[in-house]
């Protein structure tokens, strides 16, 4: 068994895919119409054939409280491996994203939250050399 596919909850699908595409790095695998949405899904740029990360839209009455209580509380809805998150703060940050949580020791890994301007915190992490 293996990850195929894992979902993030969006506000706003065009919106996301320009973060996660244009500020975040991603590659669109597919995007694909399906009625008032699409199945949009991104991959990492160097790994076209590896895990797909869907940007779902946050239309189910379920997925607003849900969210809303995790972003109240500092819960990532996901973690995204960077090779050096200090790195990665300091780029991101010089692109205007705002991080809830500056890169921090937690133990094997380093850690950095921030906020994807779609609903969610989404946490960066590297192991320690």
């Amino acid at each position: 068994m293996r990850v195929y596919i894992t979902s993030v909850f969006v506000d706003d699908q065009a919106k996301a895919k320009a973060f996660y595409t244009e500020v975040l790095g991603f590659k669109v695998k597919h995007d694909i119409p399906v009625g008032e949405y699409s199945w949009l899904s991104l991959v990492a740029a160097d790994q076209e054939d590896g895990p797909e990360v869907l940007l779902e839209p946050a239309a189910h009455p379920a997925v607003g409280p849900y969210r809303a209580a995790l972003k109240a509380d500092g819960i990532p809805a996901t973690s995204f491996a960077v090779d050096d998150v200090q790195a990665e703060f300091e780029r991101l940050g010089s692109l205007g994203v705002e991080f809830t949580q500056e890169p921090m020791d937690a133990g094997p890994v380093m850690v950095a939250t921030f906020d994807d301007t779609c609903g969610n915190l989404i946490q960066i992490s590297s192991y320690k050399a």
